[in-house]
Order: structure tokens, then C-alpha cells, then sequence
């Protein structure tokens, strides 16, 4: 299904919807077309038809749901990222499972929304997404960071073999953008914290992506909070 977009400026966010419950699908559209910076290109009732609308009207935002029917939003979530890495995916769902959370950040999601989030707040989520941020509701977060390792008394000693590993090859400002990675933050308000340029920090991405043997910032991130690279501390 296409929508209309005679409506909106050119630099509105062109935004997919992937959802199987056709009223969740039309509240969805309504609410967020009422905003004229977002822009509904399309909407798909499953995973194979997101990939397909997504290939046609190449989004800028996907906003997709997990439990559908022929493909979930997950696989869809892979193959849009394999195929377009420059389209963002917010998954939205009511599923809180630690598998399905990490198996769709493995996959590219660039955030994690919980169905019960309020309509103002998935609105900055897509906003954020869109200037380069991930995002993960505040019940996942707390998840994901408990998955963390326990941290060790001694600094100096807290390290794991395998977190020493990448911490060999990484610098410091490497570090200190990763840990700003991991909380969130776009490129933008990497800069501004670190007091460097925008293209600065697009070149420590690219060394950390590269570096992690990972294919996006996502995956970066998920890696950083999986091995112990980041602590919750740091």
C-alpha cells in the first residue's frame, strides 16, 4: 500500500510502516502524518512486502513491527539493512525477549521502541534515528546494561582477555566515541561533546566499525555492550 505525498515538503522523512494489525497500521499513519516533517511513502502488512516497498520507495525510516506473518520483522529488518544500509529501522512491538531484542540489533535495528511508547516520544525516536543516533526503550536498556559484565575492584585488572583484545587496537578517542555510541548519541552530539568536527567523527566510526569487524554503528554498539568493551560506569 502507497500513501499520498503531495502534501509534504521535500525534506520530510519519508517513513515506511511495517505492521500486520490494520488498525495499529492506521493510527500509526494518521498520528505521525499529521506531522509535516514525516511523510508515509507506504505500508506493509508483512516482512516480504516491507522489503519490497522498501526497494520502490526507499525510505528514510522503517518503522516495523516484529510478530508477522510470511517474514517477521526481524528477517525483514536483516534483508533491508543487507539490501539498503542507508535505510534506518526502528522496531516497534510489544516483544520484550532478550533474543529478540539482540537478534534485532544483530540484524541493523537502529532502535528499540515497546508498543506502549507515547506518540510525542517515538516522534524524537525517529527524529533521533534519522540524525544518525540508536535508540533502545528504557526497559530494554536496563536489560541490555545488566547483561553486562561484572566489573571487576581494580581498574587496572578489570579488563577481560577479550576486551582486551579490541582495546589494544582501539585509541582512546575511539573509546570515548564508542561509549557515546552506546549511549545513544548521533554524530552530531558526538562532535559537540568531544568539541570535534562532524566529519571527525564520521572517520572514528568508520575506524571502530572497521576495527570491530561489524557492518554498521548498531552492531558496534551491540558488540561494545556484549563483550565488556563499554562498561556502565564509563
Amino acid at each position: 500500500m502507497t500513501t499520498d505525498t503531495t502534501d509534504h515538503p521535500q525534506n520530510a522523512l519519508k517513513i515506511l510502516i511495517a505492521e500486520d494489525h490494520e488498525l495499529a497500521r492506521n493510527g500509526l499513519s494518521y498520528s505521525l502524518q499529521k506531522k509535516s516533517h514525516f511523510n508515509i511513502v507506504a505500508e506493509a502488512e508483512n516482512g516480504v512486502q516491507a522489503v519490497s516497498l522498501a526497494g520502490n520507495h526507499h525510505p528514510d525510516i522503517v518503522l516495523m513491527d516484529i510478530g508477522m506473518p510470511i517474514m517477521d520483522g526481524i528477517t525483514a529488518a536483516q534483508e533491508i539493512k543487507t539490501r539498503y544500509p542507508n535505510i534506518k529501522v526502528v522496531m516497534l512491538t510489544s516483544h520484550q525477549d532478550g533474543e529478540e531484542v539482540y537478534a534485532s540489533l544483530a540484524a541493523g535495528a537502529d532502535a528499540y521502541c515497546l508498543k506502549d511508547i507515547k506518540i510525542e516520544r517515538l516522534i524524537q525516536v525517529l527524529e533521533m534515528v534519522s540524525e544518525g543516533a540508536i535508540w533502545l526503550d528504557p526497559a530494554i536498556a536496563r536489560m541490555v546494561m545488566n547483561a553486562l559484565p561484572v566489573k571487576l575492584p581494580d581498574k587496572g585488572a578489570r579488563l577481560s582477555a577479550h576486551r582486551q583484545k579490541y582495546t589494544a587496537d582501539l585509541t582512546e578517542r575511539e573509546l570515548e566515541v564508542l561509549s557515546l555510541i552506546v549511549k545513544g548519541k548521533s554524530n552530531k552530539e558526538i562532535g559537540d561533546t568531544l568539541s570535534i568536527t562532524t566529519h571527525t567523527v564520521k572517520a572514528h566510526v568508520c575506524n571502530i566499525i572497521q576495527k570491530l569487524a561489524v557492518d554498521d554503528r548498531t552492531q558496534a554498539a551491540v558488540k561494545a555492550l556484549r563483550d565488556g568493551l563499554i562498561t556502565s560506569d564509563k
